[in-house]
């Protein structure tokens, strides 16, 4: 389970996607990149309605960052993400892309 628990990951959906969320699962997913783990961790998956965009599925986690700080990922299931490993290389293609935006 996520180490900031269960109802942060519902906080983090209601506040980032504006909609309720209930649980349905947890999933392991284990990401690597030219052999090597850019990510390992469980993945939460929750039921939504009525959002906006018509997801029915939203992916959740959390990481430690600074101190004790966490940084909360919440992903659609919306195209092209069609599962939690797709929901996870979602996430780590977006940091990328905002690691490279403010490196320029």
């Amino acid at each position: 389970m996520d180490d900031a628990g269960l109802p942060a990951l519902l906080d983090a959906i209601r506040h980032l996607e504006g909609c309720a969320a209930e649980w349905v699962e947890s999933v392991a997913v284990h990401e690597t990149h030219e052999g090597a783990t850019v990510w390992d961790g469980e993945v939460q998956v929750f039921a939504i309605a009525k959002h906006p965009k018509g997801a029915a599925r939203a992916y959740a986690w959390s990481h430690a960052t600074e101190g004790t700080r966490r940084r909360f990922h919440v992903v659609l299931h919306l195209p092209p993400v069609d599962g939690p490993v797709m929901a996870v290389r979602a996430a780590i293609l977006a940091e990328f892309r905002e690691g490279q935006r403010t490196a320029n």
